[in-house]
């Protein structure tokens, strides 16, 4: 007879999964406003001597990071993140498309 194997990943509540979902949309708007600056704005504002673009895309993606890092660290107080996952998040906001691969794997991590 075999026996249901409890889980190792941790279940979290509705309050931890909603500050986790919370996480992962300000991930999005962040990863996304990053792209669009490095991958539309900036490109105008050198090759084409465009920087109206920038004058638009690069404040609201100011705003987006700082909102980032703040969820951020809310969240991680509130699920209790792994010790890594605190200076991966940071990391990965500095990076193209680190957002979306920090989701992935924390979620991974986190059985989400």
């Amino acid at each position: 007879m075999s026996q249901a194997q409890p889980s190792s990943k941790p279940t979290l509540t509705k309050a931890q999964a909603f500050a986790l979902k919370k996480l992962t949309i300000m991930g999005y708007l962040e990863g996304t406003s990053f792209l669009l600056l490095l991958g539309i704005a900036m490109p105008l504002k050198y090759m084409l001597n465009m920087p109206e673009m920038v004058g638009y895309v690069g404040p609201v993606h100011g705003v987006l990071f700082i909102a980032y890092i703040v969820v951020l660290f809310i969240t991680a107080h509130k699920i209790k993140m792994p010790l890594w996952a605190l200076p991966a998040g940071v990391l990965g906001s500095f990076l193209p498309f680190g957002p979306f691969v920090f989701d992935h794997v924390l979620k991974k991590r986190l059985g989400q």
